[in-house]
């Protein structure tokens, strides 16, 4: 999204891709990643924290997602994932923003967050106004006035504006893109695809493990 092309390859390439054959020689800092300065927080620092940076309304997040939907439930106990939707601007991204974190502070992640991707990229639906999520969540079987009221609340917003903060310590410019330990970041359109993507985070989780 917005002012990076990304490519889409079978995340099963991933292992015969040529620059990741051996990772610690082939991923190079400027190439596949950059460094993040100043470092950004990470909620716990007994952790190593991964940033899936996204937006609904991004088609190529929406391709994205079953890989890394996948990729970080295999994520070992010692790395937090979470999901940061990003804000490029106020139409519709803020509301695309609380939506998410509606979803994930009812608890809804599993069963809504790739319903509404597929709301948006399948059933065209705009998900613009509380009344358009209200409908949605109505529809997949939640209650309408608790996420609305969630959606509308003071703790959805001021992790929306916090998530924009940390979007721009990250300097993220398209989406998806993936943050490291708040000292790193890598995107497609840098490790080649998406789906590669992947591998250098992987590559990234180790060297900050060794840096502990």
């Amino acid at each position: 999204m917005d002012r990076r092309h990304f490519s889409k390859v079978a995340i099963a390439t991933l292992a015969s891709t040529p620059i990741f054959a051996t990772a610690q020689a082939r991923v190079i800092e400027g190439t596949h990643f950059v460094a993040i300065s100043p470092r950004q927080p990470t909620r716990d620092p007994k952790q190593i924290e991964v940033l899936e940076f996204f937006a609904y309304g991004c088609s190529h997040c929406n391709a994205f997602e079953p890989a890394i939907d996948e990729w970080q439930k295999n994520l070992p106990a010692d790395v937090l994932f979470r999901r940061i939707p990003v804000a490029f601007r106020e139409v519709p991204f803020v509301m695309h923003q609380k939506l998410f974190f509606a979803i994930e502070a009812l608890g809804l992640v599993e069963q809504l967050h790739r319903k509404a991707f597929t709301a948006i990229h399948v059933e065209r639906q705009r998900l613009e106004t509380p009344k358009e999520i209200g409908d949605f969540a109505a529809k997949n079987g939640v209650d309408r006035t608790r996420f609305v009221d969630m959606l509308n609340s003071f703790v959805v917003a001021t992790k929306a504006k916090q998530a924009t903060a940390l979007a721009a310590g990250y300097k993220v410019q398209g989406t998806p893109s993936i943050g490291v330990d708040g000292r790193w970041l890598t995107s497609g359109s840098m490790a080649g695809s998406n789906e590669q993507s992947l591998a250098v985070a992987e590559h990234l989780i180790s060297v900050a493990k060794k840096r502990a």
